[in-house]
């Protein structure tokens, strides 16, 4: 039987976010500003050897499931060389997968033969001018063609969308049409203020009540389903659709009772909550040589110091500053 890891809170902590990299060959204006940002120096990122023994810890110690994320993971060279060793770690139960995209069709064969769990499309929307205003790149030819390849080669596929007051409304039905004839999950995000600039959100246009109210007029018999353990969204099932749409209250912040995701940012900064600044730096232990008890021992005192919420997170950050980083240097 696994091990069982909880927080202050009795949550159980079971999932690791890893970024891989802070690197993207996008420039989505919620995630970054338009020059970039200001990526994290190779030196100072995470090796692939130390993420496998940090993997290994949390593994022992309770951990089942890896989500991939970036930046664009497979921008980092060597990726699929790294997630056929973490496919070897005895306890790890899912490896799942988030990505733009624009470099993964030609990968998805090997992904399947390797047993990848789910993959998760990053797309906010079907049309190619919206398409090229929110990313800045004219790539979504690209991240339909993996699309396609994810439904033909039956990876079980979620399509994440954040929904953005003046930029993608129109999509929002477009995108839950896909749900008739594919079995995707759909699920509309609420934006956050990661986008690199400290722009704020304290107005948010699009929660997750008006994108409900929005999907509630143009398929009244949506009906709520039940949600999974630990599940950020809130899904549904519009009838005789094969797929299923769902909402996360990301910025709202209504799952943060039963959270049990923990991230690692590519510079090996432990994040308990999205919200919080950081806690520690595993990678730093790591390379002055701490043992495992210790690299132990300092990931159970942060997680018997877990924030409650979202919001009590983001009311810890030093010097009260606000949330500024962009979401493409802690993985979200």
């Amino acid at each position: 039987m696994s091990k069982q890891l909880y927080d202050n809170h009795g949550r159980v902590v079971n999932y690791l976010r890893l970024a891989v990299t802070d690197r993207c060959n996008l420039r989505c204006f919620y995630c970054m500003p338009e020059e970039g940002i200001n990526y994290v120096p190779k030196k100072e990122l995470m090796t692939y050897e130390e993420m496998e023994r940090i993997i290994q810890i949390l593994v022992k110690m309770g951990i089942e499931k890896i989500r991939i994320t970036g930046g664009e993971p497979f921008v980092r060279k060597n990726m699929m060389d790294f997630l056929r060793t973490l496919k070897s770690i005895e306890g790890l139960k899912k490896i799942n997968i988030t990505t733009n995209g624009t470099l993964t069709a030609p990968l998805i064969p090997e992904l399947k033969k390797m047993g990848i769990n789910s993959v998760n499309l990053s797309l906010d929307t079907l049309d190619k001018d919206r398409f090229f205003e929110i990313t800045r790149r004219d790539e979504l030819e690209k991240v339909m063609h993996t699309f396609e390849e994810l439904i033909r080669y039956e990876i079980p596929t979620k399509i994440n969308m954040v929904v953005m007051e003046g930029k993608n409304e129109a999509d929002i039905i477009e995108m839950a049409k896909l749900t008739k004839d594919y079995p995707v999950g759909v699920r509309y995000i609420e934006e956050m203020p990661f986008n690199g600039a400290g722009s704020n959100h304290q107005q948010l246009k699009w929660n997750h009540r008006r994108i409900l109210k929005e999907l509630k007029n143009s398929f009244p018999d949506i009906q709520k389903i039940p949600d999974p353990p630990f599940s950020t969204s809130h899904n549904y099932q519009i009838p005789n659709h094969k797929g299923q749409v769902g909402i996360i209250a990301a910025y709202s912040r209504t799952f943060c009772g039963t959270c049990n995701r923990i991230r690692l940012t590519p510079q090996g900064m432990l994040k308990t909550c999205l919200y919080d600044d950081g806690i520690f730096n595993i990678k730093n232990l790591l390379r002055n040589g701490a043992t495992e008890a210790q690299m132990e021992t300092a990931f159970l005192d942060a997680f018997q110091n877990r924030a409650k919420d979202g919001f009590e997170a983001e009311g810890r950050r030093k010097f009260g500053i606000p949330v500024s980083e962009s979401m493409a240097t802690i993985g979200g």
